[in-house]
């Protein structure tokens, strides 16, 4: 390879699109080969009531590991088992209650090859994923699955690029289809994620983020715009929300005061009953934090109080305690 070689940056972008065009027929010719082994590959997972354990070697083991990794955070209990290990110990891990998704483009890898008499002793259930359904180990599964390319995606017709590609769409396929069925939900996902982003945006409540107590900047709809607005700066929220018994009857803004003293508003005469918003927006202590997230942007407000069924107020939030919670 010469080191001192300048490609034209033309034949750079047209080999990246060749790339791209030949995976995308690649996956294109995958679909109408989901049909009823697919189906059946999917009813022995759902029906695994131990692991579905992914495997593979080179870099089908690398596409495996990360199928195993999508199913078991889309409900479906997975780990992934390198091939070359499995002959040295690892093998113990399949027990007679797993599924074995065994991945393998030639169909005659034989550190996976190794793995068909023990699981056949065990009756554990075999899928296999090929690029030949002529191979030994399509001929031994119990289901086969076709991820066969026309080309792979490197001039050479070498490096596995199509073929990987193809392999992992359809262990996402798989993995959402399998989803779909168990009714998965987004708080089963989240459960799955507690330390993440999305664990936060689902898992985290606004009762969990709010402000309460003396936090809250409350004042009665006869106090005058002057101590609303005490309230407001001391508070530090943004908005000061009108109560009558405990009851929200409007919120009042940083706008608020902007659209008031454009009228030329005496701030010690009017009161802020005449100057709140009626009812106001506001959200629920039970709603997840990412639903308070997004009423803030669709109105493009900055805070929110927070009330029970009865409309009574419980609590307020802004922009920056979700922030600090790490729902935005």
């Amino acid at each position: 390879m010469n080191a001192q070689l300048k490609p034209d940056p033309a034949s750079l972008i047209a080999a990246g699109r060749r790339a791209i065009e030949i995976e995308g027929r690649a996956l294109t010719s995958l679909i109408p080969r989901l049909d009823h082994g697919f189906a059946q590959a999917c009813e022995i997972c759902l029906q695994c009531k131990g692991r579905v354990i992914v495997t593979g070697m080179g870099k089908s083991g690398h596409i495996a590991g990360k199928i195993a990794a999508t199913l078991a955070s889309t409900g479906t209990p997975s780990f992934f088992m390198h091939a070359a290990e499995a002959s040295h110990g690892d093998i113990g891990m399949i027990t007679r209650e797993d599924v074995l998704l065994a991945l393998s483009n030639s169909g005659e890898t034989d550190e996976v090859l190794l793995l068909i008499p023990h699981v056949s002793r065990l009756g554990v259930p075999l899928i296999a994923v090929t690029g030949n359904p002529k191979s030994s180990l399509a001929r031994a599964a119990r289901v086969h699955l076709d991820v066969s390319v026309a080309e792979e995606a490197c001039p050479l017709n070498l490096a596995p690029t199509a073929s990987t590609t193809v392999t992992l769409a359809l262990g996402d396929a798989l993995a959402v289809a399998m989803l779909e069925a168990r009714g998965f939900t987004p708080d089963d996902f989240a459960r799955s994620h507690p330390g993440g982003t999305l664990g936060r945006k689902l898992l985290l409540h606004v009762s969990d983020v709010m402000r309460t107590g003396d936090a809250l900047p409350l004042v009665s709809p006869s106090a005058l715009l002057a101590e609303g607005l005490v309230v407001m700066s001391k508070k530090g929220l943004g908005i000061c929300v009108i109560v009558d018994g405990g009851r929200m009857l409007g919120v009042f803004t940083d706008g608020d005061l902007r659209r008031v003293l454009g009228r030329q508003a005496d701030v010690h005469r009017i009161t802020m009953r005449e100057v709140m918003n009626s009812p106001g927006k506001s959200v629920k202590a039970q709603e997840l934090a990412a639903e308070a997230a997004h009423l803030m942007e669709k109105f493009k407000i900055t805070a929110l109080p927070v009330v029970d069924d009865a409309g009574t107020l419980v609590g307020a939030l802004n922009v920056h305690d979700l922030l600090r919670a790490g729902v935005l």
